[in-house]
């Protein structure tokens, strides 16, 4: 059984931070984590994007997410949930 991701964004964001958040939607997808990650609204203020991953991949997978947001310094538009 596949293993729901799921981070949610704000919706004002500068242009670097946008950049980004399609960065790394962009390297989930290219690695193979999942074929398509969804986007829903949360509110006047944020987006909740979702995919499915594999369990094996899912520790791997938040590693490597939480890297990813620490190295652009995302934390403040981005909340695992």
């Amino acid at each position: 059984m596949e293993s729901l991701i799921r981070f949610r964004t704000k919706k004002d964001l500068d242009n670097t931070q946008h950049k980004s958040i399609l960065a790394l939607k962009g390297s989930i997808i290219s690695k193979g984590y999942t074929d398509i990650i969804h986007i829903s609204d949360d509110g006047e203020e944020f987006h909740i994007n979702s995919f499915s991953a594999l369990p094996e991949q899912k520790a791997a997978l938040l590693d490597y997410m939480i890297g990813y947001l620490n190295e652009e310094k995302l934390g403040q538009v981005v909340k695992m949930l």
